[in-house]
Protein backbone atom coordinates (compact mmCIF):
# COMPACT_ATOMS: atom_id res chain seq x y z
CA UNK A 1 0.00 0.00 0.00
CA UNK A 2 1.63 3.39 -0.91
CA UNK A 3 1.13 5.74 1.78
CA UNK A 4 -0.10 9.14 0.72
CA UNK A 5 2.22 12.28 0.90
CA UNK A 6 0.92 15.51 2.31
CA UNK A 7 0.54 18.51 -0.07
CA UNK A 8 2.93 21.22 1.51
CA UNK A 9 -0.51 23.17 3.13
CA UNK A 10 -1.70 19.74 4.53
CA UNK A 11 2.06 19.45 6.41
CA UNK A 12 1.87 22.89 7.58
CA UNK A 13 -1.22 22.53 9.08
CA UNK A 14 -0.20 19.72 10.28
CA UNK A 15 3.06 20.98 12.01
CA UNK A 16 0.81 23.78 13.42
CA UNK A 17 -1.72 21.51 15.03
CA UNK A 18 1.51 19.76 16.72
CA UNK A 19 3.44 23.24 17.73
CA UNK A 20 0.20 25.49 19.16
CA UNK A 21 -0.99 25.19 22.63
CA UNK A 22 -4.74 23.81 22.99
CA UNK A 23 -7.63 26.35 23.85
CA UNK A 24 -10.44 25.41 25.81
CA UNK A 25 -13.30 27.15 26.80
CA UNK A 26 -15.85 26.97 29.42
CA UNK A 27 -18.77 28.56 28.24
CA UNK A 28 -22.03 29.62 29.72
CA UNK A 29 -25.32 31.53 28.77
CA UNK A 30 -25.27 34.06 31.20
CA UNK A 31 -22.93 35.51 34.27
CA UNK A 32 -23.18 32.94 37.54
CA UNK A 33 -23.80 30.04 35.77
CA UNK A 34 -20.37 28.64 37.05
CA UNK A 35 -17.91 29.18 34.17
CA UNK A 36 -14.78 29.99 36.38
CA UNK A 37 -15.54 27.88 39.18
CA UNK A 38 -15.96 24.95 36.64
CA UNK A 39 -12.63 25.93 34.89
CA UNK A 40 -10.66 26.75 38.13
CA UNK A 41 -11.58 23.05 39.30
CA UNK A 42 -10.57 21.36 36.22
CA UNK A 43 -7.12 23.29 36.49
CA UNK A 44 -6.51 22.32 40.57
CA UNK A 45 -6.85 18.40 39.18
CA UNK A 46 -4.46 18.60 36.79
CA UNK A 47 -2.51 20.72 38.94
CA UNK A 48 -2.75 18.44 41.59
CA UNK A 49 -1.84 15.70 39.57
CA UNK A 50 1.73 17.63 38.78
CA UNK A 51 1.35 19.47 35.93
CA UNK A 52 3.00 22.97 35.83
CA UNK A 53 -0.34 24.90 35.53
CA UNK A 54 -0.51 28.78 36.63
CA UNK A 55 -3.42 31.53 36.67
CA UNK A 56 -2.32 33.84 34.50
CA UNK A 57 -5.67 36.13 34.89
CA UNK A 58 -8.83 35.66 37.47
CA UNK A 59 -11.46 37.59 38.01
CA UNK A 60 -13.69 36.87 41.20
CA UNK A 61 -16.48 39.12 41.28
CA UNK A 62 -15.88 38.98 44.76
CA UNK A 63 -17.49 35.57 45.14
CA UNK A 64 -16.22 33.40 47.86
CA UNK A 65 -17.08 30.06 46.46
CA UNK A 66 -15.17 31.30 43.44
CA UNK A 67 -12.17 32.29 45.30
CA UNK A 68 -11.61 29.26 46.99
CA UNK A 69 -11.52 27.22 43.68
CA UNK A 70 -7.75 29.05 43.41
CA UNK A 71 -6.49 26.65 46.18
CA UNK A 72 -2.87 26.36 45.66
CA UNK A 73 -2.57 27.26 41.92
CA UNK A 74 0.40 29.65 41.56
CA UNK A 75 -0.90 33.57 40.28
CA UNK A 76 1.10 35.16 37.69
CA UNK A 77 1.59 38.85 38.58
CA UNK A 78 0.04 41.12 36.19
CA UNK A 79 1.09 44.32 34.49
CA UNK A 80 0.49 47.46 35.68
CA UNK A 81 -0.36 49.98 32.75
CA UNK A 82 -0.37 53.61 33.46
CA UNK A 83 -3.61 55.11 32.44
CA UNK A 84 -4.18 58.92 33.67
CA UNK A 85 -3.67 59.51 37.40
CA UNK A 86 -4.20 55.12 37.79
CA UNK A 87 -2.95 52.30 37.36
CA UNK A 88 -4.94 49.54 35.73
CA UNK A 89 -4.07 46.00 35.86
CA UNK A 90 -4.19 43.56 33.03
CA UNK A 91 -2.34 39.75 32.07
CA UNK A 92 1.50 39.71 31.47
CA UNK A 93 1.71 37.91 28.12
CA UNK A 94 5.37 38.18 27.98
CA UNK A 95 5.90 37.10 31.14
CA UNK A 96 3.42 34.31 30.74
CA UNK A 97 5.26 33.20 27.58
CA UNK A 98 9.17 33.56 29.34
CA UNK A 99 7.75 31.24 32.50
CA UNK A 100 6.23 28.51 29.52
CA UNK A 101 3.58 26.63 31.72
CA UNK A 102 1.92 24.16 30.60
CA UNK A 103 -1.19 25.17 31.30
CA UNK A 104 -1.94 29.04 31.77
CA UNK A 105 -5.99 29.92 32.94
CA UNK A 106 -7.30 33.08 30.94
CA UNK A 107 -10.66 34.24 32.68
CA UNK A 108 -13.09 36.61 30.45
CA UNK A 109 -11.66 36.07 27.52
CA UNK A 110 -13.83 38.85 25.48
CA UNK A 111 -12.39 41.41 27.62
CA UNK A 112 -10.63 44.70 26.18
CA UNK A 113 -7.32 45.45 27.48
CA UNK A 114 -6.43 48.80 29.04
CA UNK A 115 -5.25 51.40 26.21
CA UNK A 116 -1.19 50.74 25.91
CA UNK A 117 -1.63 47.15 26.46
CA UNK A 118 0.35 45.01 23.85
CA UNK A 119 -2.66 43.70 22.42
CA UNK A 120 -6.42 45.43 22.24
CA UNK A 121 -8.39 42.20 23.08
CA UNK A 122 -7.75 39.52 25.81
CA UNK A 123 -8.74 37.10 22.86
CA UNK A 124 -5.35 38.43 20.88
CA UNK A 125 -3.14 37.67 24.67
CA UNK A 126 -4.70 33.66 24.29
CA UNK A 127 -4.00 33.56 20.85
CA UNK A 128 -0.17 35.11 21.38
CA UNK A 129 0.38 32.63 24.01
CA UNK A 130 -0.95 29.74 22.19
CA UNK A 131 1.06 30.21 19.28
CA UNK A 132 4.22 29.88 22.04
CA UNK A 133 2.69 26.46 22.63
CA UNK A 134 1.19 26.85 25.69
CA UNK A 135 -1.99 25.30 26.50
CA UNK A 136 -4.76 27.52 27.82
CA UNK A 137 -8.11 27.22 29.77
CA UNK A 138 -10.60 30.12 29.22
CA UNK A 139 -13.93 31.38 29.89
CA UNK A 140 -16.83 33.23 27.97
CA UNK A 141 -20.73 33.91 27.60
CA UNK A 142 -22.50 33.26 24.78
CA UNK A 143 -23.33 37.05 23.87
CA UNK A 144 -20.18 37.25 23.45
CA UNK A 145 -19.93 35.69 20.08
CA UNK A 146 -19.46 38.19 17.00
CA UNK A 147 -22.24 36.28 15.21
CA UNK A 148 -24.73 36.60 17.69
CA UNK A 149 -24.38 39.94 18.78
CA UNK A 150 -27.46 41.44 17.03
CA UNK A 151 -29.72 38.30 17.95
CA UNK A 152 -28.70 38.71 21.39
CA UNK A 153 -29.95 42.13 21.90
CA UNK A 154 -33.32 41.35 20.63
CA UNK A 155 -33.39 38.94 22.85
CA UNK A 156 -32.34 41.04 25.75
CA UNK A 157 -32.40 44.48 25.25
CA UNK A 158 -28.85 44.65 25.82
CA UNK A 159 -25.74 45.47 23.43
CA UNK A 160 -23.17 43.69 23.98
CA UNK A 161 -19.55 45.76 22.74
CA UNK A 162 -16.96 43.15 23.90
CA UNK A 163 -17.17 40.30 21.16
CA UNK A 164 -15.01 37.49 20.10
CA UNK A 165 -14.90 35.95 16.83
CA UNK A 166 -16.44 33.04 15.88
CA UNK A 167 -13.25 31.10 14.64
CA UNK A 168 -11.84 31.11 17.92
CA UNK A 169 -14.98 28.70 19.43
CA UNK A 170 -14.49 26.84 16.34
CA UNK A 171 -11.13 25.71 16.71
CA UNK A 172 -11.54 25.53 20.92
CA UNK A 173 -12.53 22.31 22.54
CA UNK A 174 -16.09 23.83 24.28
CA UNK A 175 -17.01 22.56 27.97
CA UNK A 176 -20.76 23.87 28.48
CA UNK A 177 -21.30 25.22 31.78
CA UNK A 178 -25.23 24.99 31.78
CA UNK A 179 -28.10 24.73 34.90
CA UNK A 180 -31.38 25.72 34.51
CA UNK A 181 -32.58 29.13 34.52
CA UNK A 182 -34.76 29.18 38.03
CA UNK A 183 -32.04 27.94 39.52
CA UNK A 184 -29.57 30.77 38.44
CA UNK A 185 -32.38 33.43 39.55
CA UNK A 186 -31.98 31.20 42.58
CA UNK A 187 -28.42 31.87 42.94
CA UNK A 188 -28.68 35.36 41.92
CA UNK A 189 -31.33 35.69 44.98
CA UNK A 190 -28.72 34.26 47.25
CA UNK A 191 -26.32 37.22 46.30
CA UNK A 192 -23.73 34.54 45.15
CA UNK A 193 -23.56 36.20 41.76
CA UNK A 194 -24.06 40.41 42.46
CA UNK A 195 -23.76 42.59 45.55
CA UNK A 196 -27.30 42.87 47.61
CA UNK A 197 -27.96 46.40 45.81
CA UNK A 198 -28.23 45.03 42.33
CA UNK A 199 -30.12 41.70 42.63
CA UNK A 200 -33.89 43.14 42.14
CA UNK A 201 -32.82 45.01 39.07
CA UNK A 202 -30.82 42.32 37.24
CA UNK A 203 -33.94 39.82 38.35
CA UNK A 204 -36.32 42.68 36.46
CA UNK A 205 -33.91 43.15 33.20
CA UNK A 206 -30.82 40.60 32.43
CA UNK A 207 -31.95 37.77 34.83
CA UNK A 208 -35.44 37.57 33.22
CA UNK A 209 -36.75 33.82 32.92
CA UNK A 210 -37.89 34.44 29.08
CA UNK A 211 -34.26 36.35 28.73
CA UNK A 212 -32.36 33.31 29.75
CA UNK A 213 -34.59 30.30 28.65
CA UNK A 214 -33.29 31.69 25.09
CA UNK A 215 -29.97 32.44 25.64
CA UNK A 216 -29.69 28.95 27.21
CA UNK A 217 -31.41 27.58 23.95
CA UNK A 218 -29.32 29.79 21.94
CA UNK A 219 -26.40 28.19 23.34
CA UNK A 220 -27.17 24.50 23.45
CA UNK A 221 -27.53 24.88 19.30
CA UNK A 222 -24.92 26.97 19.05
CA UNK A 223 -23.45 24.11 20.40
CA UNK A 224 -24.85 21.94 18.51
CA UNK A 225 -24.20 23.09 15.26
CA UNK A 226 -20.81 23.12 16.08
CA UNK A 227 -20.62 19.28 17.11
CA UNK A 228 -22.46 18.51 13.77
CA UNK A 229 -19.61 20.45 11.85
CA UNK A 230 -16.97 18.43 13.55
CA UNK A 231 -18.83 14.92 13.33
CA UNK A 232 -19.44 15.56 9.18
CA UNK A 233 -15.29 16.10 8.87
CA UNK A 234 -14.39 12.96 10.81
CA UNK A 235 -16.92 10.85 8.43
CA UNK A 236 -15.22 12.44 5.38
CA UNK A 237 -12.11 11.86 6.60
CA UNK A 238 -12.76 8.38 7.43
CA UNK A 239 -14.88 7.55 4.60
CA UNK A 240 -18.01 6.72 6.49
CA UNK A 241 -21.51 7.54 4.38
CA UNK A 242 -23.63 6.26 6.42
CA UNK A 243 -26.38 8.00 7.65
CA UNK A 244 -26.03 8.10 12.05
CA UNK A 245 -29.16 9.69 13.43
CA UNK A 246 -27.49 12.64 15.79
CA UNK A 247 -30.44 14.40 14.31
CA UNK A 248 -33.35 14.49 12.08
CA UNK A 249 -32.95 16.62 8.90
CA UNK A 250 -36.35 17.19 6.68
CA UNK A 251 -36.82 16.72 3.24
CA UNK A 252 -39.90 17.65 1.25
CA UNK A 253 -39.95 16.88 -2.52
CA UNK A 254 -42.04 19.06 -4.43
CA UNK A 255 -43.00 19.62 -7.98
CA UNK A 256 -45.60 21.94 -10.28
CA UNK A 257 -48.49 20.11 -8.41
CA UNK A 258 -50.60 22.20 -6.14
CA UNK A 259 -51.00 19.74 -3.76
CA UNK A 260 -47.36 19.55 -2.97
CA UNK A 261 -48.60 22.61 -0.57
CA UNK A 262 -49.74 19.98 1.82
CA UNK A 263 -46.52 18.10 1.70
CA UNK A 264 -44.31 21.18 2.64
CA UNK A 265 -47.13 21.87 5.21
CA UNK A 266 -46.42 18.29 6.86
CA UNK A 267 -42.81 18.58 6.51
CA UNK A 268 -42.72 22.02 8.26
CA UNK A 269 -44.59 20.58 11.24
CA UNK A 270 -42.08 17.97 11.63
CA UNK A 271 -39.65 19.95 11.49
CA UNK A 272 -40.69 22.55 14.13
CA UNK A 273 -41.62 19.06 16.22
CA UNK A 274 -38.25 17.97 16.19
CA UNK A 275 -36.36 21.71 15.59
CA UNK A 276 -34.55 20.44 13.04
CA UNK A 277 -33.31 21.80 9.38
CA UNK A 278 -36.26 21.39 6.55
CA UNK A 279 -35.01 21.12 2.92
CA UNK A 280 -37.44 21.82 0.11
CA UNK A 281 -36.60 20.27 -3.01
CA UNK A 282 -37.47 20.45 -6.52
CA UNK A 283 -35.76 18.41 -9.77
CA UNK A 284 -36.34 19.68 -13.11
CA UNK A 285 -36.32 16.27 -14.86
CA UNK A 286 -34.61 16.27 -18.36
CA UNK A 287 -36.14 13.27 -19.38
CA UNK A 288 -37.39 13.40 -22.87
CA UNK A 289 -40.43 11.88 -21.62
CA UNK A 290 -41.10 14.21 -18.65
CA UNK A 291 -44.20 16.21 -18.66
CA UNK A 292 -43.33 19.91 -19.76
CA UNK A 293 -43.37 23.08 -18.53
CA UNK A 294 -45.99 25.49 -19.05
CA UNK A 295 -46.57 28.84 -17.82
CA UNK A 296 -49.67 27.90 -15.38
CA UNK A 297 -47.19 24.62 -13.97
CA UNK A 298 -43.93 27.71 -13.40
CA UNK A 299 -46.59 29.99 -11.48
CA UNK A 300 -47.98 27.00 -9.45
CA UNK A 301 -43.92 25.75 -8.83
CA UNK A 302 -43.38 29.20 -7.70
CA UNK A 303 -46.29 29.28 -5.65
CA UNK A 304 -44.57 26.14 -3.82
CA UNK A 305 -41.72 28.14 -3.69
CA UNK A 306 -43.09 30.50 -1.75
CA UNK A 307 -44.95 28.81 1.29
CA UNK A 308 -41.64 26.64 1.61
CA UNK A 309 -40.04 30.16 2.22
CA UNK A 310 -42.39 31.02 4.84
CA UNK A 311 -41.37 28.22 6.74
CA UNK A 312 -37.79 29.19 6.71
CA UNK A 313 -37.02 26.02 5.18
CA UNK A 314 -33.72 26.03 2.77
CA UNK A 315 -34.85 25.47 -1.13
CA UNK A 316 -33.04 23.86 -3.80
CA UNK A 317 -33.65 23.21 -7.04
CA UNK A 318 -31.92 19.67 -8.71
CA UNK A 319 -31.56 18.79 -12.02
CA UNK A 320 -31.68 15.63 -13.84
CA UNK A 321 -32.65 12.71 -15.76
CA UNK A 322 -34.02 10.38 -12.88
CA UNK A 323 -35.80 12.47 -10.04
CA UNK A 324 -34.99 9.31 -7.87
CA UNK A 325 -31.89 9.23 -8.51
CA UNK A 326 -31.26 13.43 -7.86
CA UNK A 327 -33.41 12.95 -4.76
CA UNK A 328 -31.45 10.01 -3.61
CA UNK A 329 -27.58 11.95 -4.02
CA UNK A 330 -28.88 14.88 -2.43
CA UNK A 331 -30.51 12.68 0.27
CA UNK A 332 -26.94 11.44 0.91
CA UNK A 333 -24.86 14.47 0.99
CA UNK A 334 -27.19 15.78 3.45
CA UNK A 335 -27.26 12.94 5.75
CA UNK A 336 -31.36 13.31 5.40
CA UNK A 337 -33.58 11.12 7.74
CA UNK A 338 -37.34 11.77 6.65
CA UNK A 339 -38.24 12.45 3.26
CA UNK A 340 -42.01 13.47 2.48
CA UNK A 341 -42.75 12.95 -0.94
CA UNK A 342 -45.70 12.87 -3.16
CA UNK A 343 -47.66 9.45 -5.20
CA UNK A 344 -48.70 10.79 -7.76
CA UNK A 345 -50.43 8.51 -10.69
CA UNK A 346 -48.59 7.92 -13.69
CA UNK A 347 -49.83 6.48 -17.27
CA UNK A 348 -49.11 2.63 -18.30
CA UNK A 349 -46.95 3.95 -20.22
CA UNK A 350 -45.16 6.33 -18.19
CA UNK A 351 -44.41 3.52 -15.69
CA UNK A 352 -43.48 0.65 -18.12
CA UNK A 353 -40.82 3.09 -19.22
CA UNK A 354 -39.94 4.91 -16.14
CA UNK A 355 -40.94 3.08 -13.25
CA UNK A 356 -41.81 4.90 -10.05
CA UNK A 357 -39.95 7.35 -8.14
CA UNK A 358 -41.29 6.28 -4.81
CA UNK A 359 -40.37 2.65 -5.70
CA UNK A 360 -36.75 3.52 -6.93
CA UNK A 361 -35.77 5.70 -3.94
CA UNK A 362 -37.06 2.97 -1.48
CA UNK A 363 -34.85 0.50 -3.51
CA UNK A 364 -31.35 2.51 -2.77
CA UNK A 365 -32.45 4.92 0.19
CA UNK A 366 -30.29 3.45 2.76
CA UNK A 367 -31.26 4.80 6.71
CA UNK A 368 -34.08 7.32 5.52
CA UNK A 369 -38.03 7.30 6.50
CA UNK A 370 -40.24 7.92 4.11
CA UNK A 371 -43.46 9.40 4.44
CA UNK A 372 -45.38 8.70 1.27
CA UNK A 373 -48.30 10.65 0.76
CA UNK A 374 -50.90 10.02 -2.15
CA UNK A 375 -52.13 13.08 -4.49
CA UNK A 376 -54.97 11.50 -5.14
CA UNK A 377 -55.94 11.74 -1.01
CA UNK A 378 -55.62 15.34 -0.63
Amino acid sequence: MVEKRLTPEEALKQYKLQTTGKLKIFLGYAPGVGKTFSMLNEANRRFERGEDVVVGYFESHERKDTIEQLKDLPLMPLKEIPHGSIKLKEMDVDSIIERAPKLVIVDELAHTNAPGSKNKKRYEDVIEILNAGINVYSTVNLQHLESLNDIVQQITGITVNETIPDNILTNAEVVIIDIPPESLRNRLRRGNIYKPFLIESALKNFFRNGNLAALRELTLRQIADEVDEDLEEYKINHDINDNWYTCERIMVSISSNPKSKRLIRLGARIAKKYKCQLYVVYVECTHILSAKETPDRVKTLEDNIQLAKKFNAEVVELSGKSISHALLKFSQEKHITQLIIGHPHRSKFQRLFRGSTTNKFLEHAKDVQIIVVPYDAM
